[in-house]
């Protein structure tokens, strides 16, 4: 048995998908970008006359996401120290692995999650980073 989770404070799946599935006592989250909940916007991007990437903030991308998928967990009634795996998906890793990172630290210095980084060609919409995270809804004590 599973519930999906919709964060209104999230913006809208790019298709038909919820933003999130609880399943047992693990939350898994569908690809989260950096598009702005209220605009869907996308920090920091300019885009040519044929919507080819032109520039775009790595920095500014990576706080979105953050952003996002902090209200993903909070709309399941989670917080970012529930993230027990995190899946990146970069679109340029030597130009943006070190931001990245950097960035990434400031937000996991109390929780370490288990950490994936891998670089594909492209997303579905003009972005740089893209998230795939797990979270788990169950007991956090120190195991045995």
């Amino acid at each position: 048995m599973s519930d999906t989770v919709r964060a209104g404070g999230a913006p809208k799946p790019m298709g038909a998908y919820p933003h999130a599935r609880r399943v047992g006592d693990l939350l898994f989250l569908s690809g989260m970008g950096p598009r702005s909940p209220e605009t869907d916007e996308i920090p920091g991007l300019v885009l040519g006359k044929n919507g080819e990437i032109q520039e775009y903030d790595m920095a500014a991308q990576c706080h979105a996401v953050f952003a996002n998928v902090r209200s993903v967990l909070e709309a399941a009634g989670l917080g970012w120290g529930d993230l027990v795996d995190v899946t990146v998906f970069l679109t340029d890793m030597d130009r943006d692995f070190a931001t990245f990172n950097r960035i990434y630290a400031e937000y996991f210095s109390d929780n370490q999650p288990c950490r994936t980084t891998v670089e594909i060609n492209r997303l579905p919409t003009p972005i740089a980073i893209e998230l795939k995270c797990i979270a788990t809804t169950g007991d956090h004590g120190e195991p045995a």
